[in-house]
């Protein structure tokens, strides 16, 4: 590895050198999905981008516990204090228990990250199995003095919190400002300030998903559940903690007083959020008609798309952009990706069946330079902030060095055994390793486009070029094409 792993600190707004409590163990949380409803393109980014952050720490010697929730307790909208329980709605419409829609779309979820061939946490627990943990939170805040009980209901006293703590210093929010722009809510009566947040709330007769506590029969807080499951499965205080962008305020800004009102201390030590994305430069929403379910994304069925896109191609198009930046998608900008994927997997293919042999060239200490900068320009990126988009300019970089070896434009002996091996395994092991992208083909094909190329060279020393131009016609509808060099004959994923 080189040089020092820096990480962009949301609580502090800097850069800062990576540092674990308890080296080289690193405790990562990353807030999971709310299971009523299909995943789309937004809720990937966010999982995408902390796979990345999970693959180059464990790459690098990290051992990481990486713990990501399930949401599946039947919350309500608004903050958790007025609105629908879309999992009740969803039960009710289909004549489901909840917990089928639960399981359905847990399912779903987990079979759409497979897609990506993202890995799995380590520990994935949900909201349903720690309510025990979540009354028992409560309840220490209520000792504490951080919270309060009104007609069965409990609430989180946010300005109590703030004359002691900072209530807002993640999002930069300040609580007078809040406590202005508080929204009148039906719960508001009950509250003591605008700006208060549900830890439990009373179930109306209609509401499905119940369970029995000290102060009614009713449901938890939707922030409570995480702060509970991190610092059960991670500790009081923890390494990373994560999410997109949008959960900043008021979700982990509410985590973070529920863990300090019970624990006194900070939850985290580096908050992590993911931007959002754009379509054509406009936000992504259902209200636009611009939301992409995966589905449509990959059939192509969606309006705005000129043609379907593969999860890997969709995946490598996320990692040219940081996760920090905002991220805009359009059909010009997914097929330059398309014809990325392709070029750096046909490297791939390439480079892990070369071997290094001795040729008549000479030690070229250009091109050697050239090679090891590259190779360390992928470290110092992805060190700077798991800067994926830095990395990836730099695998193109060693790609140019695989194709010349490959076309005979460079000379193996040129760069030195040592440096091609250096240079092979820094390729394979950052698009398989790191960054997780796989060559999309059936497990046979290699072996089937192997033996029309078989077919093609005989027709070729045959001369019968009507042979040759069938199969080539034949493999470039496939998306193959046939590339006829001085060093003999081979095909390529066609761009």
């Amino acid at each position: 590895m080189q040089g020092k792993l820096r990480v962009q600190n949301s609580l502090t707004g800097k850069k800062e050198p990576f540092e674990p409590l308890e080296p080289p163990f690193v405790g990562m949380y990353v807030c999971g999905p709310t299971v009523y409803s299909d995943v789309h393109l937004g809720n990937v980014r966010t999982f995408i981008c902390f796979d990345i952050i999970y693959r180059y720490l464990q790459y690098t010697g990290y051992k990481v516990r990486y713990v990501r929730n399930i949401t599946d307790v039947g919350h309500l909208e608004n903050d958790e204090d007025t609105g629908e329980d879309k999992i009740s709605k969803k039960a009710r419409l289909e004549n489901l228990e909840p917990m089928e829609i639960v399981q359905r779309y847990s399912n779903g979820f987990r079979q759409a990250l497979d897609l990506f061939k993202l890995r799995t946490p380590n520990i994935e627990p949900t909201a349903t199995g720690h309510i025990m943990e979540q009354i028992e939170m409560i309840q220490s805040l209520i000792d504490n003095g951080y919270a309060y009980e009104t007609n069965g209901s409990v609430y989180f006293d946010v300005r109590k919190y703030d004359e002691k703590w900072n209530y807002g210093k993640l999002s930069g929010r300040k609580i007078e400002e809040l406590m202005e722009s508080g929204r009148k809510l039906d719960s508001q009566d009950e509250k003591r300030n605008t700006i208060d947040f549900a830890l439990w709330k009373k179930a109306s007769p209609e509401h499905i998903m119940r369970w029995k506590s000290p102060w009614s029969l009713g449901f938890p807080g939707w922030h409570l559940e995480c702060s509970v499951m991190s610092t059960k499965y991670l500790g009081h205080t923890f390494d990373i903690h994560g999410g997109g962008m949008d959960l900043k305020f008021p979700h982990h800004e509410c985590e973070i007083a529920q863990s300090v009102g019970s624990y006194g201390q900070e939850p985290v030590k580096y908050w992590i959020h993911t931007n959002m994305l754009t379509v054509n430069g406009q936000k992504m929403s259902k209200s636009l008609g611009n939301s992409f379910k995966l589905e449509e994304l990959f059939s192509g069925s969606h309006p705005i798309l000129d043609e379907p896109y593969s999860p890997m191609t969709v995946k490598f198009f996320m990692l040219q952009s940081h996760y920090s930046s905002t991220l805009d998608f359009s059909n010009q900008a997914l097929q330059a990706a398309k014809k990325g994927y392709i070029r750096l997997i046909n490297g791939l293919r390439i480079v892990k069946k070369m071997e290094f042999k001795t040729d008549e060239g000479e030690p070229d200490t250009n091109a050697i330079g050239q090679v090891n900068d590259a190779i360390e320009s992928c470290y110092s990126a992805m060190n700077d902030d798991f800067n994926t988009a830095l990395a990836m300019g730099q695998l193109f970089n060693l790609l140019k060095k695989i194709n010349s070896l490959h076309t005979g434009n460079l000379a193996f002996t040129s760069l030195g055994e040592p440096v091609f091996e250096k240079m092979k395994t820094t390729y394979v092991d950052f698009i398989e390793k790191v960054f997780g992208l796989e060559e999309e083909c059936p497990g046979a094909y290699d072996h089937l486009v192997e033996s029309l190329m078989t077919i093609y060279k005989e027709a070729k020393h045959r001369r019968d070029f009507e042979r040759v131009d069938e199969i080539r016609a034949q493999l470039k509808s496939n998306g193959i094409i046939v590339k006829d060099m001085k060093k003999g004959i081979d095909w390529a994923y066609e761009e």
